[in-house]
């Protein structure tokens, strides 16, 4: 799809992601510690009546550092860090558990990181046991976890696979060797493939790979060759990012900085890259996200049922989730909080038998209502504010910009609802931006977003 040099130079702005909303640099109204378990325990007693709660699992540590990633983590080669780490985790969930009045039911439980599968399949084994040992999982639980294809072997397929994982994601990035160089991830096509075949082998039935678009020295010729080659694997899903450039907060992406593809160029490794995956009979999933047609995620998204949390896209709306870790967040719907983000401080609190966290928001009605609208707008690509629950003052402002972006041809503005068009897919950011009154109130000063191409 043609797009205009000066339409992209108009949108490429600094915008959130909207993993959440607010986004966290706009989180202003902390909870106490008692308040969030107050939050926690309210939607516990919704989430695990209406079926179970998700449980998300950062495991930080990487024995080597990805210059391109913005994750938070601890390098080390150090594996003695695993069992007191595991204790940690065991002890904050036992924290968790007080907070509930009956058995909690895990509905999804995500392993990220980090690298998960620094750890050993014992210790593994020990961590998912100990979580289960005071809950269950539902029927319909899905568990799963990220692997990187130099240090996930069979012993942890086998191990995982007992304890009910069905799906795995493998982070690709890109095959290109001198990409690969740039952004200190280097792993072969035969490796990323073995890995794949094994964990179909094992039993796995759902596989993800993970792209990245925009990354230093990438070529259209290169994104071409790495999606061709992906596609001989036919993974289930197909997570296609754009490379997230914040070298404020990851210094480490300076050291690749002058190579990075032009907003322009970025783009069009973005339409390429896409238009091979749709011709390949992939469906696009919200934001980034692809896969085959029977897949649970396309099915949900035809059906208007697809949701969205900090783990990513799934069809299991929870109306809670638990970060259990460094610098995980939790959300009780009405209100988030994250955990603090070194493991020394962490594990400092934990002493203290206190939940960890040391960051948090409390939503107002308006937080609430606007949540709503950009959850659709990046899940199903339209929202309406034609009922009572949809509507708050705030946007009855909307209106002007909303007409230039119909102007633009990004979206179809009606009375009280909008669709977003194909084109207006590759800006979805912008226009939830819109929705931002937070953002549309006080611009940030310094770099805090990366750009939206």
């Amino acid at each position: 799809m043609t797009i205009s040099t000066s339409l992209l130079r108009k949108y490429n702005k600094p915008v959130p992601r909207y993993t959440s909303y607010p986004t966290v640099p706009y989180w202003d109204n902390a909870p106490s510690a008692y308040q969030w378990q107050d939050m926690v325990a309210d939607a516990f007693a919704q989430s695990n009546a209406r079926k179970g709660i998700a449980l998300y699992i950062h495991l930080p540590f990487c024995e080597s550092l990805c210059t391109y990633c913005g994750c938070n983590t601890r390098i080390t080669v150090n594996h003695h860090v695993e069992i007191p780490y595991i204790q940690d985790l065991l002890s904050e969930w036992a924290l968790y558990n007080e907070c509930f009045d009956a058995q909690p039911i895990i509905r999804e439980l995500h392993l990220g990181g980090g690298t998960p599968t620094f750890f050993n399949p014992a210790n593994l084994q020990r961590l998912i046991e100990g979580i289960l040992k005071h809950s269950v999982l539902a029927e319909d639980a899905v568990l799963s976890f990220e692997a990187h294809p130099h240090n996930t072997t069979q012993a942890h397929l086998d191990t995982l696979y007992a304890l009910g994982f069905r799906r795995i994601s493998i982070g690709v990035q890109d095959f290109d060797t001198k990409v690969q160089c740039a952004i200190n991830r280097i792993q072969t096509r035969d490796e990323v493939a073995a890995l794949s075949q094994k964990a179909r082998l094992t039993g796995f039935d759902s596989v993800n790979y993970d792209l990245i678009y925009g990354l230093p020295m990438q070529t259209e010729t290169s994104v071409s060759q790495t999606i061709q080659q992906v596609l001989q694997d036919r993974p289930d899903r197909i997570a296609f990012y754009s490379y997230a450039h914040i070298p404020w907060r990851k210094p480490a992406q300076k050291s690749f900085e002058s190579m990075l593809p032009k907003p322009e160029m970025k783009h069009q490794l973005y339409t390429l890259g896409k238009q091979l995956l749709l011709e390949s009979g992939y469906v696009e999933i919200g934001m980034d996200h692809f896969a085959l047609p029977s897949d649970e995620l396309a099915i949900a998204a035809n059906q208007k049922q697809l949701h969205r949390n900090f783990m990513g896209y799934t069809v299991r709306h929870t109306q809670l989730l638990i970060g259990l870790g460094v610098s995980s967040i939790g959300d009780a719907w009405m209100g988030f909080a994250q955990n603090a983000k070194t493991v020394d401080e962490y594990r400092q609190l934990l002493k203290q038998r206190r939940l960890p966290i040391t960051h948090g928001h409390q939503l107002t009605n308006e937080d609430l209502v606007l949540r709503r609208h950009i959850l659709r707008l990046m899940c199903r690509f339209e929202t309406s504010w034609a009922l009572p629950q949809d509507q708050t003052a705030v946007l009855y402002d909307l209106l002007p910009q909303l007409q230039a972006l119909e102007s633009d041809g990004l979206l179809h503005l009606e009375a009280q609802s909008l669709k977003i068009t194909p084109l207006g897919r590759g800006f979805v950011r912008n226009i939830c931006a819109v929705f931002d009154a937070r953002l549309q109130q006080k611009a940030p000063q310094s770099a805090i977003f990366s750009q939206s191409i």
